[in-house]
């Protein structure tokens, strides 16, 4: 794995996370107990912050990125992913906030000062438009995203069976080494 300060800037990876050989992770970032980052990952905290949760896992591909203060964004916008948060393969998140027990659907993208509140599922392949604010307690598709229909207890368990396979997955992965 590579793990480059950037002006100063250190990765703080708790010794429980397992960040895979191949990824990428660059300045300002903080990764919580438990994290599993799997192949070609990139998390760039170069010009602001990312802070990712407890028992969260980042599947392969995916692209986690922030934005700098400027004109167009003053005091720019951080990145912040809750715990127990599955983003699926070949997402990107950019500058928005995830809070806890949440599913990104793979191939998503979530931008700049998006808010997706707890037990929320992104559908695969979707678009969070800037701003945009997902309400917990729904299926959110399409792009843009949109509400598509309150979650199920089905849908809760499998969030819930999402973040714990993976955390299982990373132990099986670390002893692989």
């Amino acid at each position: 794995m590579t793990i480059r300060n950037f002006c100063g800037a250190e990765p703080k990876i708790d010794p429980s996370a397992f960040i895979d050989p191949t990824a990428l992770i660059i300045g300002e970032v903080a990764i919580a107990a438990e994290v599993f980052v799997l192949p070609y990952v990139v998390i760039r905290g170069d010009v602001n912050t990312i802070t990712i949760g407890a028992h969260s896992n980042i599947q392969d591909g995916s692209v986690l990125h922030v934005n700098s203060d400027s004109i167009l964004a003053p005091g720019g916008s951080p990145l912040e992913i809750g715990a127990e948060i599955t983003v699926g393969h070949k997402v990107l998140l950019h500058g928005c906030r995830i809070d806890d027990h949440c599913l990104i659907g793979m191939g998503s993208t979530v931008m700049d000062h998006a808010v997706i509140e707890h037990d929320v599922i992104v559908g695969a392949g979707s678009l969070v438009t800037p701003g945009k604010r997902l309400v917990s307690g729904f299926l959110y598709a399409g792009s843009p995203a949109r509400q598509v229909r309150p979650l199920t207890d089905k849908d809760i368990g499998y969030i819930d069976w999402s973040f714990k396979h993976y955390r299982k997955l990373k132990e099986q992965h670390r002893d692989s080494m």
